[in-house]
């Protein structure tokens, strides 16, 4: 079942719910006016002759009526029933006079109910059975001079007065389905328009599936959640385009600068003859290659895991600390004016092994790009909420043309004067460890003249 429908089904379970809740109270709440409503009447009707008796009694200057059958004739002549009410008498046990107004069913010709009605020695209200349906009666006792027992009986049909309720409430219920259906319709045609993002980015992933085509994009209208999905699919394709690119990128140049290697390995071992020299040379050339393509390898896999959780372990770094221990260990790179050019007393949480590392690269870089006895300097510094950290030299310089370039995979810089066997991931290390900080680094003038490699990162003190 798709999504659509499923809305529109729940919808209309729950609006079908209380449809049905509020049809059955209405049912229950008009049954029981209706039922307060009879006996009213009843009492009513009670009073009434109770009221009629007296006035004929005060006009008879308070001698009451001696003809009982008289009497009730009189009073059904002035008082007429309501609709779906009859009346009639029973004088002496027997069924005297009714009403003019014909009833839905004649009662009074039920012998049977007209002795159990004469029976009655009060007010009594009672249920019977009619061709017209169920019957409410209240049967009146009257008692005047005249010694014949006599009996008013008031006749409310039930039944015809409950098929009114019953008409109602069932017009209720048609017009609730058929708004229930109103609702559902346009339910489904909402639902619809609302999914159409969600149906529209199931396509497009299926498109993509199919033709592996990363180009295509949503059109994002609105500002509600589904357009926030819709751009948020967007992003992610961007980042998958940009991701597959660069892998294609990677892959292309990964397996360039592992085939040359291979290629001089190969070779040499071919044209190996027996000459012991011979053998010890092309031994040593193939040793060489060999580290290089473990470098090659090695940095490959730092590069993977750049992008990979756990790729940092945060501890508390001291930037003074780390300044001067890496300017200690770069020493032993090349013959260079090592220096200590500022450093920041500040603590960091940061990876200091990944900080220490990045350094030590833009240090080898730099020492590639000098002569012994030239100057290269180490500094840290805190500036605003932004640490730092640097390495320059009083080299060449690298050209603007090139300050972005070089810190792609596999781009080697200008001419070096020191060992040329570099694959060019050492710049792309640096950044991968920069941005895994949440920073960058980025290359500007040096002071000293040469090249100055920046790493800045966000300032997280230690809590």
């Amino acid at each position: 079942m798709t999504a659509r429908a499923r809305i529109v089904g729940w919808m209309l379970l729950v609006a079908g719910i209380a449809l049905a809740v509020a049809v059955f109270a209405t049912w229950t709440f008009l049954l029981k006016r209706l039922d307060d409503r009879v006996n009213a009447e009843l009492e009513n009707e009670v009073e009434k002759l109770r009221g009629y008796v007296r006035t004929q009694v005060a006009a008879r200057g308070g001698r009451p009526p001696d003809d009982v059958s008289r009497l009730l004739a009189d009073y059904l002549a002035v008082n007429a029933p309501d609709r779906w009410e009859t009346f009639f008498t029973i004088v002496d046990g027997a069924a005297d006079k009714i009403t003019a107004v014909a009833p839905p069913a004649r009662l009074d010709t039920d012998d049977g109910l007209v002795r159990r009605l004469a029976a009655a020695t009060r007010p009594t209200a009672t249920w019977a059975e009619s061709e017209a349906g169920t019957v409410r009666l209240a049967v009146i006792p009257v008692r005047v001079a005249d010694p014949r027992p006599a009996h008013l009986v008031v006749a409310v049909f039930y039944d015809r007065q409950r098929e009114e309720i019953v008409d109602a409430v069932r017009v209720l219920a048609i017009a609730g389905v058929a708004a229930l259906g109103l609702a559902g319709a346009a339910g489904w045609l909402v639902a619809g328009r609302v999914l159409a993002p969600v149906r529209l980015v199931r396509q497009t992933a299926e498109a993509i599936s199919d033709s592996s085509d990363l180009t295509r994009r949503l059109e994002v209208t609105g500002n509600d959640d589904v357009a926030a999905l819709a751009a948020t699919f967007n992003h992610m394709l961007d980042r998958l385009e940009r991701a597959f690119a660069v892998q294609r990128e990677f892959v292309d140049d990964a397996g360039h600068e592992l085939r040359t290697p291979i290629t001089v390995i190969r070779g040499h071992l071919e044209l190996m003859g027996d000459d012991p020299e011979d053998r010890a040379q092309t031994l040593a050339l193939v040793t060489d290659e060999l580290d290089r393509m473990n470098r090659i390898v090695d940095d490959l896999l730092t590069l993977a895991k750049a992008e990979q959780p756990g790729f940092l372990s945060i501890e508390q770094v001291e930037l003074a600390d780390l300044t001067v221990s890496v300017v200690a260990k770069a020493r032993a790179l090349g013959d260079r004016k090592w220096r200590v050019e500022q450093v920041a007393e500040e603590r960091i949480a940061a990876d200091r092994q990944r900080l220490t590392q990045a350094l030590m690269q833009l240090a080898a870089n730099a020492v590639r790009h000098t002569r012994d006895g030239d100057e290269i300097a180490v500094g840290s510094a805190v500036r605003g909420g932004t640490v730092e950290l640097w390495v320059s030299d009083s080299g060449p310089g690298v050209p603007p043309e090139d300050r972005e370039r070089i810190f792609g995979r596999f781009v080697r810089g200008g001419p070096r004067s020191g060992s040329q066997d570099g694959a060019g991931l050492g710049l792309a290390i640096v950044r991968s460890i920069a941005r895994a900080h949440g920073g960058d680094v980025h290359v500007e003038d040096a002071p000293i003249g040469g090249a100055r490699f920046v790493i800045t990162i966000p300032l997280r003190e230690v809590a």
